[in-house]
Protein backbone atom coordinates (compact mmCIF):
# COMPACT_ATOMS: atom_id res chain seq x y z
CA UNK A 1 0.00 0.00 0.00
CA UNK A 2 1.53 3.50 -0.76
CA UNK A 3 1.58 5.84 1.98
CA UNK A 4 -1.03 8.44 0.98
CA UNK A 5 -3.69 5.77 0.19
CA UNK A 6 -3.66 4.49 4.39
CA UNK A 7 -4.00 8.52 5.09
CA UNK A 8 -6.93 8.68 3.07
CA UNK A 9 -8.61 5.81 4.62
CA UNK A 10 -7.39 7.24 8.38
CA UNK A 11 -9.03 10.11 7.46
CA UNK A 12 -12.42 8.13 6.18
CA UNK A 13 -11.98 6.66 9.39
CA UNK A 14 -11.78 9.53 11.47
CA UNK A 15 -14.60 10.80 9.05
CA UNK A 16 -16.74 8.32 10.29
CA UNK A 17 -16.38 7.82 14.00
CA UNK A 18 -17.20 11.76 14.15
CA UNK A 19 -20.48 10.78 12.34
CA UNK A 20 -21.02 8.09 14.86
CA UNK A 21 -20.44 10.26 17.41
CA UNK A 22 -22.79 12.84 16.33
CA UNK A 23 -25.21 10.46 15.66
CA UNK A 24 -25.44 9.19 19.13
CA UNK A 25 -25.50 12.32 20.53
CA UNK A 26 -28.93 13.04 18.30
CA UNK A 27 -30.58 9.32 19.33
CA UNK A 28 -30.09 10.43 22.93
CA UNK A 29 -31.63 14.05 22.28
CA UNK A 30 -34.08 12.67 20.70
CA UNK A 31 -35.30 9.92 22.93
CA UNK A 32 -34.78 12.04 26.25
CA UNK A 33 -36.56 15.32 25.00
CA UNK A 34 -39.98 13.88 24.86
CA UNK A 35 -39.66 13.07 28.27
CA UNK A 36 -38.69 16.38 29.04
CA UNK A 37 -41.57 18.00 27.34
CA UNK A 38 -44.29 15.61 28.82
CA UNK A 39 -42.67 16.25 32.36
CA UNK A 40 -43.11 20.01 31.78
CA UNK A 41 -46.04 19.81 30.43
CA UNK A 42 -48.27 18.39 33.32
CA UNK A 43 -46.27 20.43 35.69
CA UNK A 44 -46.86 23.49 33.28
CA UNK A 45 -50.32 23.12 32.15
CA UNK A 46 -52.73 23.56 34.74
CA UNK A 47 -55.71 25.92 35.59
CA UNK A 48 -53.63 27.83 38.12
CA UNK A 49 -50.66 27.98 35.63
CA UNK A 50 -53.31 29.09 33.07
CA UNK A 51 -54.82 31.72 35.32
CA UNK A 52 -51.64 33.67 36.05
CA UNK A 53 -50.68 33.93 32.19
CA UNK A 54 -54.14 35.12 31.57
CA UNK A 55 -53.82 37.63 34.23
CA UNK A 56 -50.45 38.66 33.03
CA UNK A 57 -51.66 39.20 29.53
CA UNK A 58 -54.91 41.25 30.93
CA UNK A 59 -52.36 43.82 32.60
CA UNK A 60 -50.47 43.71 29.04
CA UNK A 61 -50.10 46.55 26.86
CA UNK A 62 -52.59 46.45 23.10
CA UNK A 63 -50.44 45.70 20.56
CA UNK A 64 -48.96 42.40 18.96
CA UNK A 65 -47.37 40.32 21.91
CA UNK A 66 -51.03 40.77 23.73
CA UNK A 67 -52.38 39.50 20.84
CA UNK A 68 -50.03 36.12 19.93
CA UNK A 69 -50.27 35.83 24.03
CA UNK A 70 -54.29 35.43 24.20
CA UNK A 71 -54.38 33.44 21.19
CA UNK A 72 -51.95 31.03 22.52
CA UNK A 73 -53.31 31.05 25.67
CA UNK A 74 -56.98 30.36 24.34
CA UNK A 75 -55.36 27.46 22.13
CA UNK A 76 -53.76 26.09 25.39
CA UNK A 77 -57.00 26.33 26.99
CA UNK A 78 -58.59 24.24 24.03
CA UNK A 79 -55.91 21.75 24.68
CA UNK A 80 -56.77 21.55 27.98
CA UNK A 81 -60.05 20.51 27.74
CA UNK A 82 -59.35 18.21 24.96
CA UNK A 83 -56.81 16.49 26.95
CA UNK A 84 -53.68 17.16 24.69
CA UNK A 85 -51.17 18.22 27.61
CA UNK A 86 -48.01 18.55 25.59
CA UNK A 87 -50.19 20.76 23.38
CA UNK A 88 -51.31 22.57 25.76
CA UNK A 89 -48.08 22.96 27.80
CA UNK A 90 -46.35 24.28 24.24
CA UNK A 91 -49.09 26.78 23.88
CA UNK A 92 -49.01 28.11 27.57
CA UNK A 93 -45.13 28.38 27.41
CA UNK A 94 -45.36 30.34 23.90
CA UNK A 95 -48.32 32.63 25.70
CA UNK A 96 -45.88 32.94 28.69
CA UNK A 97 -42.88 34.18 26.55
CA UNK A 98 -45.32 36.53 25.03
CA UNK A 99 -46.21 38.46 28.13
CA UNK A 100 -42.56 38.92 28.52
CA UNK A 101 -42.55 41.44 26.21
CA UNK A 102 -40.84 41.48 23.15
Amino acid sequence: MSPGLSQDQEKEGNVMTKLLGVIAIAAVAFAVAPAQAAKHATGGCSSANLEKTETAIENMADGDSKFVAQKEIAAAQDSLLNGKMGACGAHLNKAMHATMGK
